[in-house]
């Protein structure tokens, strides 16, 4: 018996554990972004879900529908411009981190420099080898030097938090707490409360663990430097953890950064998929919210006075029901179930997360027009720059969610058969961009955002298209 076990204990201590990386903290960390330029009467802001290579591309497809709206009213990459908050899990982290680290310049060659390459090329992925299956039990297949590496290698090129601060576009990229169960925002009020400096985590890392889906991926390991900092618990957590009329997700988010502080419970965090826990990744809007504990977050006081329309577009890539095994008695088993139970929990989390950001986004506008009809004139010309025309009342928040749902039905049958993979056929690729345009450009919120436009210049060819046919009249390149 002895005997036989001696190879399987063998290959399970081979496992690919990944060490931690993260550095203690001096001081404080920064922002996540520095504030934006312009006008600021217009705000969008994206959230794009997981499932791997095809969620990267629909999110793809969905930021190549942004910039072809408006380009004709002087806007170089029309609606991109107006970018400045985006949040990504797992798949989609990827192209939230290229679009906070380069801006709308780093989706141009994106589907050649990453969508029909490999990113499983230094990947372990044949489901057929023991010792795959083994590594998996064990806890993972790939370790950070296989997907991590090629993100690396292919877009971000060693880039760090340092760099994505230089970016007008705040960025949120979401991972999961395994231990307590709670969705993990790679923000500085986390790194601060690690006692870890966020400026020196490279995007690839924190990308890579929002990727890690279970089994596939050996979870993102980071140490908590209790100690090495003067940390002092923020007024907004305190609140958010015994406030009863806190939500139960931001109580747990309160309890999740409470115990990165005590050493007896947490000397290292492990990530996983964010999408296990927030498949949009909603927590970091609530957090930004009770943060600054001002009506206005996330917007600076100056944005909230200039702001007339904002956009909040979801890209949900999310497949279909999947019946295969409910037309026979046996299965699913062994690691089929596992990857069952992290796909179940993934799905009820993109349902309840975009229902949770509509609710918040709602909540927000009524306070922000509370606080802006509150403000005295004197004030109100001191962040505008003037009076004229201010109209307190006149915010409007558009949020809508871009998903298959909104195709025919063959088309949504196609795409439900693209697998979760880091690696698709260039066909299935362009098949998914061009859904992500075409369900974007289906989206009732996104046209009304467009329509309200009118008032500010928006190109009067897009108008006729919304008011010919619902749709703009726009190619799908």
């Amino acid at each position: 018996m002895r005997r036989a076990l001696l190879p399987l204990l063998i290959l399970l201590g081979c496992a690919p554990w990944n060490q931690p990386q993260n550095v203690a903290l001096e001081g404080e960390n920064a922002a996540l972004s520095t504030p934006a330029a312009g006008d600021g009467e217009l705000y969008v802001g994206l959230a794009f879900s997981g499932g791997g290579m095809r969620a990267t591309a629909f999110a793809y497809g969905m930021l190549q529908e942004l910039q072809a709206a408006g380009v004709e009213t002087g806007r170089p990459d029309g609606l991109l411009d107006e970018v400045r908050l985006v949040s990504g899990v797992s798949g989609g982290s990827v192209m939230a981190a290229q679009l906070g680290l380069y801006g709308p310049s780093g989706i141009d060659g994106f589907r050649e420099r990453f969508l029909i390459t490999d990113a499983e090329a230094y990947m372990t992925t044949s489901g057929f080898n023991p010792l795959t299956i083994i590594k998996g039990v064990a806890g993972g297949v790939n370790g950070r030097d296989t997907f991590g590496r090629y993100l690396d290698d292919t877009l971000f090129k060693g880039a760090t938090f340092a760099d994505l601060r230089r970016s007008r576009i705040k960025t949120w990229i979401n991972a999961t707490d395994m231990a307590n169960n709670t969705p993990f925002l790679f923000s500085p009020e986390t790194f601060d409360a690690l006692c870890s400096d966020l400026s020196k985590v490279r995007l690839s890392e924190a990308v890579a663990a929002s990727a890690a889906f279970p089994l596939v991926f050996t979870p993102i390991v980071l140490e908590a430097h209790q100690g090495k900092c003067t940390y002092r618990e923020p007024d907004w957590l305190t609140a958010a953890r015994y406030n009863p009329e806190a939500t139960a997700a931001m109580r747990a988010h309160a309890r999740a950064l409470e115990s990165y502080t005590n050493p007896n419970e947490v000397k290292f965090v492990k990530l996983l998929d964010g999408g296990i826990t927030d498949n949009f990744g909603t927590t970091g809007l609530a957090v930004e919210r009770a943060r600054a504990q001002v009506p206005y977050a996330p917007l600076t006081a100056e944005e909230a006075v200039k702001l007339k329309r904002m956009l909040f577009l979801v890209a949900n890539a999310g497949v279909d029901k999947d019946y295969d095994w409910t037309r026979r008695v046996e299965g699913p088993g062994g690691v089929n179930l596992a990857m069952s139970i992290a796909t179940s929990a993934m799905a009820a989390a993109s349902r309840s997360g975009y229902d949770s950001m509509r609710g918040e986004l709602r909540l927000w506008e009524r306070e922000l027009i509370e606080w802006r009809c509150a403000l005295p004139l004197s004030e109100v010309r001191k962040l505008r720059g003037s009076t004229q025309g201010w109209d307190c009342t006149d915010v409007k928040i558009f949020v809508g969610e871009a998903s298959f749902a909104s195709l025919p039905k063959d088309q949504r049958d196609r795409l439900d058969a693209v697998p979760t993979r880091l690696k698709l056929p260039e066909a299935q690729v362009d098949m998914v961009i061009e859904a992500g345009r075409l369900a974007t450009r289906a989206t009732p919120e996104f046209n009304g955002f467009l329509a309200s436009l009118a008032g500010n210049n928006v190109d009067a060819r897009i108008q006729e298209g919304i008011a010919a046919g619902g749709r703009r009249v726009l190619p799908v390149h």
